[in-house]
């Protein structure tokens, strides 16, 4: 017996020796080699640890569904391990293939095919945008006609806001339709919206056999779409106990988690990340959600919070071993109260010649700092909303000291770092 883990992340958050300790049987892992770098992380040379350990290239490839497949049988593998977005559909495609425990593609194809998630939320009551999957250029120009400017594009099973795209007029419409629909061709793999005005919140949390066992709301205090031309800061904070936000959000959820889960689903355990507009005239709608905790620092955030590792959780749920104790329920027998109010603070990488970067911050209310880049190296623009140059995690009693704590923070961040013009 063995367990395969589909690795898309640099290992520092993921300590899987640890966290898998009593497992059983071998441990092999499959890993994109790019990702090391691209976090800060030295490319691991050998196995760390691991029976075994390998290195795509192109993770993207259909190789390695292929070599997944040989390792499979290989090494008897009975778990799938996977957090990645990108990874799920993968996972759960080699699951069913193998006929292993697990997810299966009907588990996981509501949280990753944004049409379909759509289609099951409205029919479930909740507020979502008009939207289309538009497979002409045709249509596309319909729906803009009827629905006016701002629209916004996005890949249908897209993630990290890779590709996505908000023409504001005509003149930027054509010009992405010409980038999207060459010569004409139809396609299906895109999602087209109306714009919703609005901030957007996000709920992470945790369920289990089914059932929400812990969450909690946050708020972007910036645009997702904006990463590529904003240095930053970019503030992400918890909201408070008595927000009337808070039970709001935390009802939306749970009803959507409800609405894209298959009667007799093979996903009882999994963490979430819903991403949802408060507009101004105070409804809420539904952006998207997704069966696997939040990128950025979320994970971190969360365990400020509740002292819960999300990743952890959903490792030891895939590889068939008892779940660690969940944070316990509040007084009235609802879900479990933070214990604090926390958030996080990024900057986003920029091109050019890196001159100078933050020291680690020492003040207690840091829960950690991290910099994905070094002094003296040529770095790339950011290619998608993860695509961080430094980001930190900090905590305090209520959100508005927490806020004032991270902007504060980001400040210093913004005023230590310098990137020149590369030679």
């Amino acid at each position: 017996m063995s367990l395969l883990i589909l690795h898309r992340n640099p290992f520092e958050p993921f300590p899987y020796l640890d966290w898998l300790a009593d497992y059983p049987g071998d441990i092999v892992v499959l890993a994109a080699r790019d990702k090391f770098a691209l976090f800060g992380e030295p490319v691991p040379e050998g196995d760390q640890g691991f029976t075994r350990l390998e290195l795509c290239d192109d993770y993207d490839g259909e190789a390695v569904t292929a070599r997944a497949l040989e390792l499979a049988e290989e090494y008897d593998v009975q778990h799938i391990v996977a957090h990645h977005e990108a990874d799920l559909v993968r996972a759960a495609a080699l699951r069913e293939r193998l006929g292993l425990e697990g997810a299966w593609s009907a588990d996981v194809e509501p949280f990753r095919d944004k049409a379909l998630m759509k289609r099951l939320a409205r029919k479930a009551g909740i507020g979502i945008a008009p939207h289309i999957a538009p497979g002409t250029a045709a249509a596309a120009r319909a729906f803009a006609a009827t629905h006016g400017f701002p629209v916004v594009f996005k890949d249908r099973t897209g993630y990290n806001s890779i590709g996505l795209r908000i023409p504001r007029d005509e003149e930027e419409l054509e010009r992405h339709l010409a980038e999207a629909f060459p010569g004409g061709r139809p396609r299906d793999d895109v999602l087209m919206e109306a714009y919703v005005a609005g901030r957007m919140c996000h709920v992470d949390g945790l369920v289990i056999d089914g059932e929400v066992a812990a969450a909690w709301p946050s708020q972007y205090q910036y645009e997702l779409s904006s990463f590529a031309a904003d240095p930053g800061p970019r503030v992400d904070l918890t909201l408070d106990v008595d927000d009337p936000l808070t039970p709001r959000l935390l009802e939306l959820t749970e009803r959507t988690l409800k609405a894209l889960t298959p009667e007799r689903t093979r996903l009882p355990h999994h963490a979430f990340h819903a991403e949802v507009f408060h507009t101004p005239d105070d409804r809420l709608v539904l952006c998207e959600i997704a069966c696997r905790s939040g990128g950025a620092k979320i994970r971190e955030v969360f365990r400020t919070l509740f002292g819960v590792r999300l990743a952890e959780f959903v490792t030891r749920a895939e590889a068939g071993l008892p779940l660690p104790a969940p944070p316990p329920l509040a007084a009235d027998g609802s879900l479990p109260r933070p214990r604090c109010m926390a958030g996080q603070v990024l900057t986003m990488k920029r091109p050019g010649l890196v001159r100078s970067l933050p020291e680690v911050p020492d003040d207690p209310w840091v829960a950690g700092f991290w910099r994905y880049a070094e002094v003296g190296q040529v770095i790339a623009p950011a290619a998608g909303s993860a695509d961080f140059l430094t980001a930190a995690v900090a905590s305090a009693p209520d959100r508005a000291a927490c806020e004032r704590r991270l902007r504060a923070l980001g400040e210093r961040v913004r005023a230590a770092t310098r990137i020149v013009e590369a030679p």
